[in-house]
């Protein structure tokens, strides 16, 4: 079993960047894939970043790449998501998620191929 808790969500303007963390506790959690997905009020929850045990291997969505940075540090069991260049379309609810395996394939970006999943941190970023 993974408990996963996310923070550092909050109001920002447009531009800005936040920081977001997500704090993992729990048998292995170090060894498991780690995911940021995001769902935004009306749609449906969507991929962002995904990053292997090791962090050999990491993705992105579209979406984000470019401006967004997965990274973890399997001595403090943390991954955080580095978020630059936030738009108003980015706001939406941040999740932290683990799944097994990497994946190199659409299984990486599909929320149902996740195990286990944080309550979430909001992140609104104002026009």
């Amino acid at each position: 079993q993974v408990q996963l808790v996310e923070s550092g969500g909050g109001l920002v303007q447009a531009g800005d960047s936040l920081r977001l963390s997500c704090a993992a506790s729990g048998r292995g959690s170090n060894t498991y894939v780690m995911g940021w997905f995001r769902q935004a009020p009306g749609k449906e929850r969507e991929f962002v970043a995904a990053i292997s045990q090791a962090a050999f291997n990491k993705a992105y969505a579209d979406y984000v790449k470019g401006r967004f940075t997965i990274s973890r540090d399997n001595a403090k069991n943390t991954v955080s998501l580095q978020m630059n260049s936030l738009k108003p379309e980015d706001t939406a609810a941040y999740y932290c998620a683990a799944r097994r395996n990497w994946n190199t394939g659409q299984a990486l970006r599909a929320v149902n191929d996740y195990d286990y999943w944080g309550p979430g941190t909001r992140v609104t970023v104002s026009s």
